[in-house]
């Protein structure tokens, strides 16, 4: 049964709030939906009081586009069913889950399938608009393993999109964002992962970054599918583990994700061992709290954007050097991302996805606490963008980035494939009642 909330009820703006404290909107109604038949009652009211809708599962979208002002929020969390078919190594998923209990699940079978990095990301907003995670050089995207979606269209019908029935409707749902329905529910092919890993961390100081920096695109290059890493200009932690002259100073870092044996990942990650970092916690760990090894609280101010690059040379790595050590908040990470393996062999065809074959993923990831530094951390982003622009592609992956506008979002398909897009959302969705997102407008609405 839908539980509707208003501005005037209790817990208002606890169901309101969003992982991103710059977003403060206030819908007029939010429907905390159980399932389809709830969906489809609030997609009704809608349309019956003219109010815009947003639709909000975990909430991680740095734009913000789960929520609007004034308008009506269809949110799906409550709907937290998770089916494993171990045997098949399948899993069906509730559209209201987070990857942390969508991975809990899958991992007392010893499976799972790529998720996101941060374990509080709702699983069908990151697979809608693609799904980048530690394991996709090894078994591709979130959106490669998803094998159907559940769904309620603008005019209140229930699909399901598969191979055989709607193939066209889950080929947009792979990456072209949450355009075409309001997802109920979500399929997967699951995949051997741990339970036990070897993943961790290693930390040096920020003078030793242009070494470990270059050794790392080298080595990362070329580095076996099993291998998900990343770079990233941090600020040393207040932890224990940290040395206290390392502590809230500029640090260079390396994140790591193997899985496969034991001794080859420890053989491969001795090239930077050798390194001598300051700090070393790559070990064997479970999966499932390697996913949680970044997580960020709720509360903070967020501003992040993103660029592909066919090649990484050593101007580029200055110009990201030089954008890491000026970070203005030391919250703020900023991240050199390997792609290739499984994620560029997927064809070409087969998601909405453009330039698949891009080798790395450059992310300034900018947060900070106090709505007087918006500007300076907004800055550091765009200039950073502006100095990397040599080095890029033009392409961009739309889950790791705002609001950059209708350009940005045919980049990340392409013409040919944003103009099937279009398509799909005339026919499924043609007055743009979903329109709170990375979107893709209608023919009738260009």
């Amino acid at each position: 049964m839908t539980k509707w909330c208003g501005p005037d009820e209790a817990g208002y703006d606890e169901q309101r709030a969003l992982f991103n404290a710059m977003i403060d909107k206030r819908p007029r109604v939010i429907a905390a939906c159980d399932g389809p038949a709830d969906v489809r009652e609030a997609l009704e009211r809608a349309a019956r009081d003219g109010l815009a809708v947003a639709v909000r599962s975990g909430g991680h979208s740095v734009a913000g586009q789960s929520t609007n002002d004034d308008g009506l929020v269809v949110d799906v969390r409550p709907m937290k069913g998770i089916e494993i078919d171990a045997s098949a190594r399948r899993a069906r998923v509730g559209a209201g889950c987070t990857w942390g209990e969508f991975d809990a699940a899958a991992q007392e079978h010893g499976l799972a399938t790529t998720g996101g990095r941060v374990s509080t990301t709702g699983v069908a907003g990151l697979t809608l608009g693609g799904g980048s995670g530690w394991l996709e050089r090894q078994y591709g995207l979130s959106c490669d393993n998803l094998l159907a979606v559940e769904l309620v269209t603008a005019d209140g019908r229930e699909l399901r999109a598969d191979e055989h029935q709607h193939p066209d409707l889950l080929w947009a749902s792979k990456g072209g964002g949450g355009n075409f329905g309001v997802v109920t529910a979500l399929e997967f092919r699951l995949h051997p992962v741990g339970p036990t890993i070897l993943a961790g961390l290693m930390l040096w100081p920020f003078d030793r970054a242009s070494e470990v920096a270059h050794a790392y695109r080298d080595w990362a290059h070329d580095a076996p599918d099993e291998l998900g890493t990343a770079l990233v200009v941090i600020s040393g932690p207040p932890e224990e583990f940290v040395p206290a002259y390392l502590q809230g100073e500029p640090a260079v870092g390396l994140a790591v994700c193997w899985n496969g044996d034991h001794a080859v990942g420890t053989e491969l990650v001795q090239v930077m061992r050798d390194l001598g970092p300051a700090v070393d916690l790559v070990g064997p760990m479970p999966y499932a709290a390697f996913q949680q090894m970044i997580d960020d609280p709720p509360g903070l101010r967020q501003y992040w954007s993103a660029d592909y690059h066919d090649s990484f040379p050593d101007a580029a790595l200055d110009v990201f050097l030089a954008a890491g050590a000026g970070r203005p908040s030391p919250m703020t990470q900023h991240l050199l991302l390997p792609w290739g393996g499984a994620l560029a062999r997927v064809d070409a065809d087969a998601t909405p996805l453009n330039q698949r074959a891009a080798r790395w993923v450059s992310h300034p990831f900018a947060t900070w606490m106090d709505e007087a530094d918006d500007e300076e951390n907004i800055a550091w982003v765009r200039d950073y963008r502006r100095a990397n622009a040599p080095f890029t592609t033009g392409g961009v992956y739309l889950n790791f980035i705002g609001d950059e506008g209708d350009e940005r979002i045919r980049a990340a398909f392409g013409a040919e494939k944003y103009e099937r897009l279009v398509a799909i959302k005339s026919e499924y969705d043609p007055e743009n009642v979903f329109a709170g997102n990375q979107n893709i407008r209608p023919r009738a609405t260009v």
